[in-house]
């Protein structure tokens, strides 16, 4: 599968500078997950801003 990374990076919710896997949303999704963490496009503007990926935080987001 031919990833798509320019197009992903129109709508990559991530903020965190220099982030090598900024639109290559497969490996975003296996980094954070092997953290028990969900990616920035998951979160809330504000919420993605402070960088707290837990499932703790998304809750809070979300509540």
């Amino acid at each position: 599968m031919e990833c798509k990374k320019q197009s992903n990076m129109k709508r990559c919710a991530c903020t965190y500078p220099g982030c090598p896997r900024k639109g290559i949303c497969c490996e975003c999704i296996q980094h954070h997950v092997s953290k028990n963490q969900l990616p920035a496009c998951c979160f809330p503007k504000e919420a993605e801003k402070t960088y707290d990926r837990s499932i703790e935080a998304f809750v809070r987001s979300r509540g």
